[in-house]
């Protein structure tokens, strides 16, 4: 947790002018009691108005005086909380944000999602808490243990003992509570990823008729997840009781003896009710040390997440931008392999040589599971090799900034996700100052022109979340639009027009040759009509490239090509609606 106070530096101010009002609103808090016993003892046991009124006068002030501090440490305190956790989440964010693939595999998303709000907002209310509560209770425990010492030293014997015996007693709990509130976070992850997966596969889930397959998930990290914060605030709740009675406990001791020694005239009536306020003070303040305790111990456990996620090492190591050269486009794997768990024997991609002249068109096909999405993550850097070295332009592309490299080259997915806004927010994602002419350049280059002029507000057409209220193709061909509108030097269209119909699908490419003059295209593709133009169609299987060539030369050499293109066709025409 101390890793993390670098966030609270910068508001140094707040964080200072906070306790210091905190102490002023315990100074005066500290005054009442004496000054109450002030006009017990001398006001009413001698029947002096004056002293009342002006005794009184002065507690008036001393209130009020407290209040206003009390009321500055809030805003003091509430500022500089809010004003980390902003600070953290944000920085927390843009961590998330520099994690390769590889990185982001060790955590679930779900998992993400509580850190960076569940944990971050226990750390900001435990900050806000620390700079008020953390300084009000020492210093009424130190200042009413002083005064009471003052009044009457024997009596404050009882006090000294109640609070080593509460000391001790909150430290059992916390010892016990803490392993709860860590596991109590890991719960709350299972139950986030749960909803998350279900929210974001609930066509599948309605289309499966899995509704009741995915309630009892869900009620069962719940329940998990229920049966650990009870068995944690289980023992919380021990802290409430058992504070109170060891507090009423001792304020009947000295009860008695007090007003024993008052009957006897050893102490006056006013100094034990000032004895009582003090005792009082320091029971409660040590009752709202231990509720804060443990809300420590579940910072401590939110903190350590927190910074498992900052102490994940950078495994894409970026470097300064030198110069600004044109990008050909040429491309060359050499000995390339990958895999995705460390120390995984098989290999997902295993000693891949390939060369991409600039300007051309390449197609890559293969079964399922053949490494053809995996070979151009590894081209963007997404992951990095386990082995071998990638080229573009004869330079590693580990040298070449990674902002660089991925502006110059665009990627089209299969399933491509599209943001909440407008279409015309979704096409310039990548180049948000475009102009109005190039966003519709790109989407007649798309294809998607024709039926977003057709929308209500046409570029300005609202898209809903993840694109519902469009169809697969629209959202790939705005995906598309997106991608073209960068004019990159590197085009990879991994299976990005599965959803479009082979008619448009030849009309996009025929414009990607015409407007993209020089642009070398990659192709990932199922179909074979949506690759047999290519300038060299390269075949994969197993992670392994089994042969390359034009679409007639994999005809006669490729058996595995073959397969795929009979699958496809038959009689001279497309199988399935091919």
């Amino acid at each position: 947790m101390w890793k993390l106070r670098k966030y609270l530096v910068p508001y140094w101010k707040a964080s200072v002018l906070a306790p210091l009002f905190m102490m002023l609103e315990v100074a005066m808090d500290l005054m009442q009691p004496m000054l109450m016993a002030s006009i017990v003892n001398h006001g009413v046991m001698e029947s002096d108005i004056v002293h009342i009124q002006q005794t009184g006068l002065l507690m008036l002030v001393v209130a009020v005086i407290g209040m206003f501090a009390g009321f500055a440490c809030t805003i003091f305190s509430s500022r500089a909380a809010m004003q980390f956790s902003a600070d953290l989440r944000m920085d927390l964010f843009a961590k998330v944000q520099s994690f390769s693939f590889r990185q982001l595999d060790l955590f679930k998303s779900g998992s993400l999602i509580t850190r960076l709000t569940n944990d971050v907002a226990q750390l900001q209310q435990l900050v806000q808490m620390s700079l008020r509560a953390f300084v009000r209770g020492p210093l009424i425990i130190v200042g009413s243990i002083i005064m009471t010492f003052i009044i009457n030293p024997s009596l404050a014997i009882i006090v000294v003992v109640t609070i080593s015996t509460l000391i001790i007693l909150i430290y059992l709990l916390i010892r016990f509570a803490s392993p709860l509130f860590s596991k109590l976070q890991k719960k709350l992850d299972n139950v986030n990823t749960t909803v998350q997966e279900n929210v974001s596969n609930i066509r599948a889930v309605k289309s499966f008729v899995r509704s009741d397959y995915e309630n009892k998930r869900f009620a069962r990290v719940n329940q998990d997840f229920t049966q650990t914060a009870i068995k944690a605030f289980r023992i919380m709740a021990l802290n409430m009781p058992i504070v109170s009675l060891i507090l009423y406990s001792s304020v009947v001791l000295i009860l008695w003896f007090g007003a024993h020694q008052a009957w006897q005239g050893n102490m006056p009536v006013g100094d034990l009710i000032a004895f009582i306020n003090y005792v009082i003070q320091v029971l409660f303040s040590l009752l709202m040390i231990g509720n804060l305790m443990m809300m420590v111990t579940r910072g401590r456990a939110s903190a350590e997440r927190v910074n498992d996620v900052f102490s994940v090492s950078v495994d894409t190591e970026d470097v300064e931008s030198h110069n600004n050269e044109v990008l050909q486009g040429k491309v060359n794997f050499e000995n390339v392999s990958f895999s995705y768990g460390d120390g995984q024997k098989e290999k997902t991609i295993e000693n891949i040589n390939l060369s991409i002249c600039p300007g051309k068109r390449i197609a890559i096909v293969g079964s399922t599971g053949a490494g053809k999405s995996t070979l151009v993550q590894l081209l963007l850097r997404l992951y990095e090799p386990t082995s071998g070295t990638i080229y573009i332009d004869g330079k590693d592309i580990r040298d070449i900034p990674l902002s660089e490299l991925r502006k110059r080259i665009a990627i089209v997915s299969q399933n491509p996700f599209l943001f909440s806004g407008t279409i015309k927010e979704n096409i310039c994602f990548g180049l948000p100052n475009a102009s109005e002419e190039e966003i519709i350049k790109a989407a007649k280059m798309a294809q998607a022109h024709e039926f977003i002029d057709k929308l209500p507000g046409r570029y300005d057409a609202r898209i809903g979340q993840k694109g519902v209220n469009l169809s697969g193709g629209q959202k790939q061909r705005i995906s598309i639009a997106r991608a073209l509108l960068l004019q990159p030097k590197i085009l990879i269209l991994d299976d990005s027009t599965s959803a479009v119909d082979t008619a448009t699908e030849m009309q996009i490419q025929q414009e990607i040759r015409q407007q993209l003059d020089g642009c070398t295209c990659i192709m990932i593709a199922q179909r074979i009509s949506s690759v047999i133009n290519a300038d060299t169609i390269v075949v994969m299987e197993h992670g392994r490239i089994l042969s390359q060539g034009s679409h007639e030369q994999l005809l006669h050499d490729c058996r595995i090509y073959q397969e795929i293109y009979q699958s496809q066709f038959r009689n001279g025409g497309l199988l399935n609606g091919y």
